[in-house]
């Protein structure tokens, strides 16, 4: 039955909730310590990111690639329908329908969601760093832009600056996580997001930093990811006394399970990609329980400053 604009709210929740199930077990368990309202949003976003990025990879919440794939033109197919979202056009796709349900509810700036589809430009250029600006900047834009859209859907507002570069360094910090593991499964498939300067400065040839005998210095450079992953958690950490108490709960619970992949990587060292790190169904629901304790005490009062952070760039308040 389509509602107010077009959409079918039951459905496109429906379609949501199915999508982050099958995209992202953890983001799924975390989702559910939302408010109902809040909770049904970020599904909504989450459908829209998700089919975004697997339209540009050419897959289906994740898996290998279809033969022949043309990623550019699967962006351009993303810009198009993001358009039809924007100005409430049902597009007959469940994922930017998805989108335009929660645009119709609530305002993100074209700008923000503008920066998220420049990260599948990125990739469909197949793009990689030269240096640590390049790769935070890379980081920016497939998760740190995602982060502030989110935030957004939690409540803050458009114009508070600072708590939304606290939303983006949290996604910066699941970025340098997720490359820190997923170094093995890039490369095989063809993919590098190691700054070119940190491989020169490690004497690593192009190409070759999976190979055995450089598996110790590519422990060093996971360590690098992980700390750096831990300076932008730690900024996330102070932003999130911002969000609603639920909401707080839900991203400090994200926090714990998404950073515990950095740390278990740099733990492993040189064995770190002997297989895939994920966080145990047992240690997301201790996170979980931690979380919730760290929402019900008073909040840390040593302020977490972002000083040599790198920062977003500022979205224009209108489109």
């Amino acid at each position: 039955m389509a509602e107010a604009g077009g959409y079918d709210a039951h459905e496109l929740h429906g379609f949501a909730h199915d999508s982050i199930v099958r995209g992202s077990k953890s983001f799924a368990l975390a989702s559910q310590l939302f408010d109902r309202l809040t909770r049904e949003r970020v599904w909504l976003l989450y459908a829209w990111c998700r089919a975004a990025d697997d339209l540009t990879d050419g897959q289906d919440h994740g898996g290998a690639a279809a033969a022949g794939h043309d990623a550019k033109a699967a962006v351009a197919h993303i810009h198009a329908l993001t358009d039809r979202a924007y100005a409430g056009e049902p597009t007959g796709e469940p994922a930017f329908d998805a989108l335009g349900l929660l645009l119709s509810e609530i305002a993100i700036p074209r700008a923000v969601i503008d920066d998220i589809v420049a990260g599948f430009e990125l990739d469909a250029d197949d793009w990689r760093p030269r240096s640590e600006a390049d790769l935070l900047r890379y980081c920016y834009h497939v998760a740190g832009a995602v982060g502030v859209a989110m935030a957004l859907v939690m409540g803050i507002d458009p114009a508070d600056e600072r708590t939304l570069d606290r939303a983006s360094d949290l996604g910066i910090a699941f970025q340098l996580a997720n490359i820190a593991r997923d170094v093995a499964e890039d490369a095989a498939a063809d993919r590098c997001y190691l700054p070119v300067d940190w491989l020169v400065e490690l004497d690593i040839p192009p190409g070759q930093h999976m190979h055995p005998r450089y598996r110790g210095r590519l422990s060093v450079m996971a360590g690098w990811l992980a700390e750096m992953a831990e300076e932008y958690e730690a900024s996330a950490r102070w932003g999130a006394r911002k969000l609603p108490p639920r909401s707080r709960w839900a991203v400090l619970a994200a926090m714990g399970i998404y950073g515990d992949i950095a740390r278990e990587v740099r733990r492993r060292g040189d064995h770190a990609w002997d297989h895939r790190t994920a966080t145990s169904f047992v240690a997301k629901l201790v996170w979980v329980a931690q979380a919730g304790w760290s929402v019900l005490r008073r909040p840390p009062l040593r302020r977490i400053d972002r000083d040599g952070l790198w920062t977003r760039p500022r979205a224009e308040a209108a489109g």
